[in-house]
């Protein structure tokens, strides 16, 4: 009978803390190590499909990870509101604990199996699939990913070890501002170490990670594309507004880098002046057309033009919400955590924890 697999669950204190993108370098940088690894989500966030549950984080990390089928644990529940009503109507009687057993106890996954936990310590719990609770039912390890606020941080992990214990064998500091990296290292870091709870990586801030796409932008703000329809996978990091005079939109434009700029279809001197700049999109609102000139500068530069049916508050509270969720599906992000996990994640320390020591790498 083949050795059962340790299973590792990648957790967070907080929705939105990095965890796929964890996950995404942490298995890339074992496959190096020529470990033989799974992956899966037990608790998804997608409603169910004619075949079963699906998740994109699962179809994508999947994909990334170049998995045989025999490497994917499958979901147990998507997380939505109507499985959350029919369990509260006492129209779900399933025993999750007891499929979870079944689905992830019965078959060989692999040498270790990643698991991606839900937004937070709680979720899942109106199903018994909380992080602990699904940690105990499949014997699991736990490491937890934190986004770093200020060095009051450290408290939903200490909270945390209280819950988890033992199986709490590290933790994950994501999106350190540069100039507060040597302050988490001298100060965070030694603590943690003090309350057994191993600091495996610090992972620096990114602008690129935080980044999104304009086709995600086209996505949620429902945009007509008015040009360059095959420019949207540039990547967008911040948002300007232009609703000020020209001189000082010049002025503001020319401080930020790789904007989106939202502005009124009528506003012909601020959509000049951001095609000048550092623009990776212009986001006309009130359903008004450009001018043709706009239009044709656009073409020339390789910026699209998008459309909305919406008035500027709404659109930049949209944009804003699209950067508070960003998810890590573009290719440039993938290569980048990889790059950020060999340089800032201790690989070595954590297989030396698990106990697994990988294949000697070929010569």
């Amino acid at each position: 009978m083949p050795k059962s697999a340790k299973y590792l669950l990648i957790g967070s204190t907080e929705a939105y803390s990095g965890k796929s993108a964890t996950v995404l370098g942490l298995s890339h940088l074992l496959q190096e190590k020529q470990l033989d690894i799974g992956y899966g989500k037990p608790l998804g966030i997608c409603s169910n499909a004619t075949d079963g549950i699906v998740d994109e984080d699962v179809e994508f990390i999947t994909n990334s990870l170049k998995l045989s089928p025999t490497r994917i644990a499958p979901t147990v529940l998507a997380l939505d509101e109507a499985t959350v009503e029919k369990r509260l109507r006492g129209e779900d009687p399933t025993d999750y604990q007891q499929a979870l057993a079944q689905k992830y106890l019965e078959q060989q996954l692999g040498e270790l199996v990643l698991l991606e936990g839900p937004g937070n310590l709680t979720a899942g719990c109106l199903f018994d699939l909380s992080l602990s609770q699904v940690t105990q039912v499949i014997d699991a390890t736990v490491i937890l990913v934190t986004r770093y606020h200020s060095l009051a941080s450290i408290e939903p992990l200490l909270a945390s070890k209280q819950l988890l214990g033992e199986r709490l064998i590290g933790v994950v500091i994501n999106d350190v501002p540069e100039k507060k990296m040597p302050l988490v290292d001298s100060t965070m870091k030694p603590f943690l170490e003090q309350q057994g709870i191993p600091l495996l990586g610090v992972l620096p801030r990114s602008d690129l990670l935080r980044s999104v796409s304009v086709r995600e932008l086209v996505h949620q703000l429902q945009a007509d594309i008015l040009c360059c329809g095959d420019r949207l996978d540039l990547m967008v990091e911040s948002l300007a507004i232009g609703a000020m005079n020209v001189n000082s939109a010049v002025k503001y434009f020319r401080k930020r880098r790789n904007m989106a700029v939202v502005t009124g279809g009528d506003r012909v001197e601020i959509q000049q002046a951001a095609l000048e700049t550092s623009t990776q999109c212009l986001i006309l609102t009130g359903k008004l057309p450009p001018q043709p000139f706009i239009l044709s500068r656009a073409e020339e530069l390789e910026i699209p033009i998008l459309s909305v049916d919406l008035d500027t508050l709404t659109t930049v509270e949209i944009v804003d919400h699209t950067f508070g969720q960003v998810r890590v599906h573009e290719p440039i992000k993938v290569d980048f955590i990889r790059h950020l996990m060999t340089k800032h994640f201790d690989v070595e320390r954590l297989l030396d924890i698990l106990g697994l020591s990988p294949a000697a790498t070929l010569s």
